[in-house]
């Protein structure tokens, strides 16, 4: 475990690396499902030459830079590289593309990215990126057709050549961070995270999971996503644990992959445990290591499953965002199907609110969760370039999560609803207000629409859907509006539902009521691509 637990001052990423080198050595920090692997020694040894490497590039501690990279060693070696350095990861999701990714190089002002062929790729198919001028080309990456000629390519092999970095450690309080979240009323927002605050996640499992270093944490959700990257492969480093690492999730593999790693942890998110249920039962589906899953949400149907057919043991759910960590866990021996959680009362305070007056609701009734933090910098320092929604977001000295819920007598809290415009879908939050702009570009089209619609799996997710309205005397079909937002948009935000209509409900104020959209769903005049 690591020797400064509780110390906020030196939840500082690579004094914890530092630390737990000393303490684990040789004991294997990350191993990947292909048999690849990284000691807690190693770690240690590689981030101090990518410090190094990425400091000879130009980069200074405090700048930006943007990761484009899949689930794998080099993005553990890039994360902590770029920790003992100082400077902020913007790890981006390997899925953007267009004015999506474009939004969010430029909003961040990345000088540097650092990706795989098919990022670098992504980033030569941008338009105005004004601020990059280096590619650091991961995997064998050259410079991809379409890549400006003012920005240079190199190498991240690179790295090896280079000696150990010997400047200072950053502080708990420097920003070690950007992370998006989407945007509801504009376009994705660059979260800023603190040292403490990316630490605080990893912590809460710790805490709240009991994870031991005799612990093998499973991770198959993306790195650029907090859940991977800070609940668990930090929870992981914090305890002095291993990490079994997957590119990415596949529902088929998962019991096969713990069996054959022995992993005893493990998270999934929103339809990840509908996709493992899914699959067929087998005589020998309890057979396996596992003691604890974290699974979010976790509705009653799920946690039977859980307990009665994969024969976990304990099953611990909980709530938390990029901007505000996990302030409600479940715990260990206390099952309680349905809930989010109780309020991990060391780092947090966590109250239902009504989100009209911020005024404190009593037990049962529902309002909006809002949530603030014990320990300095536990939470996101605000949102990048934008204090008038890092102001609005925090007033009356409380985080407005913009979700819904209510707490019982017992202090058990059970998330309702999202009161925001975005769109979650299978795992993956999404900007309504992103997905409509890019959409509306569409020759013929003169007004869109997007929002939720169930996903049609038990307690899982959302599916996306657009409202559209034609041009007079446009020749528009849902499937045409289909095929378009398949070009224009990442797969994950692709909408399931279109449908044609004559007017989208709107406000006095001209704003569309998105919750008559979500209300009216699914009609009979909707295109559904499954269908």
């Amino acid at each position: 475990m690591y020797a400064h637990l509780r110390d906020h001052r030196r939840w500082v990423l690579p004094e914890v690396i530092a630390a737990q080198a000393i303490s684990r050595g040789d004991h294997p920090l990350v191993t990947t499902v292909d048999g690849q692997s990284l000691t807690y020694a190693a770690c240690a040894a590689e981030a101090d030459q990518v410090a190094s490497f990425c400091a000879h590039l130009g980069v200074a501690p405090g700048d930006r830079v943007v990761v484009l990279l899949p689930n794998g060693l080099d993005f553990i070696r890039v994360w902590c590289g770029l920790g003992r350095l100082g400077a902020t990861i913007v790890p981006l999701n390997t899925g953007l593309t267009g004015e999506f990714l474009a939004h969010q190089v430029r909003d961040c002002g990345a000088a540097t990215v650092i990706a795989d062929p098919a990022g670098a790729a992504a980033l030569a198919g941008l338009d105005d990126v004004p601020a990059v001028r280096a590619l650091v080309a991961v995997g064998g990456a050259g410079r991809p057709d379409g890549l400006g000629d003012d920005i240079e390519v190199v190498p991240f092999a690179g790295w090896r050549e280079h000696a150990a970095y010997d400047g200072p450690m950053p502080t708990f309080s420097d920003i070690a961070c950007v992370m998006y979240t989407s945007g509801t009323t504009g376009p994705s927002k660059g979260v800023l995270m603190p040292h403490a605050h990316c630490y605080l996640y990893g912590l809460g499992m710790v805490d709240n999971l009991g994870i031991t270093p005799d612990d093998r944490y499973y991770v198959t959700m993306p790195l650029f996503h907090a859940n991977g990257l800070f609940m668990q492969c930090y929870g992981a480093l914090i305890a002095g644990a291993s990490i079994v690492l997957r590119e990415r999730f596949s529902a088929s593999a998962w019991l096969d992959d713990i069996r054959r790693h022995g992993c005893t942890v493990t998270n999934l998110l929103g339809a990840m445990t509908q996709f493992v249920m899914s699959q067929p039962e087998r005589p020998d589906d309890a057979q396996h290591t596992l003691r604890v899953v974290c699974p979010v949400p976790n509705p009653p149907q799920h946690e039977a499953g859980w307990r009665e057919r994969f024969g976990v043991p304990e099953v611990v759910s909980g709530y938390g965002m990029t901007e505000n960590n996990i302030p409600l866990h479940g715990r260990l021996g206390q099952p309680r199907p349905g809930s989010c959680g109780r309020v991990y009362e060391d780092y947090f305070e966590v109250e239902i609110r009504d989100p009209d007056t911020d005024e404190p609701l009593g037990p049962g009734e529902v309002g909006e969760i809002m949530a603030r933090p014990k320990v300095p910098f536990g939470f996101m320092a605000g949102y990048l370039g934008l204090p008038d929604k890092t102001l609005k977001a925090w007033r009356n000295f409380w985080f407005h999560t913009g979700d819904s819920g209510f707490v019982d007598e017992e202090g058990w809290f059970t998330f309702v609803d999202r009161t925001k415009d975005c769109i979650r879908r299978r795992g993956e939050n999404i900007s309504s207000f992103e997905v409509e702009l890019a959409v509306a570009r569409m020759p013929g089209l003169l007004e869109v629409a997007a929002y939720a619609v169930p996903a049609g799996q038990e307690g899982t997710e959302d599916e996306v859907m657009l409202a559209c309205i034609a041009e007079p005397g446009a020749r528009v079909s849902a499937p045409d509006v289909a095929a378009y937002a398949d070009a224009v948009l990442p797969r994950f935000a692709q909408p399931r539902f279109v449908e044609m209509v004559n007017e989208i409900p709107k406000t006095p104020t001209a704003k569309v009521q998105k919750q008559r959209l979500r209300t009216r769903g699914v009609t009979d005049m909707t295109w559904d691509r499954l269908a």
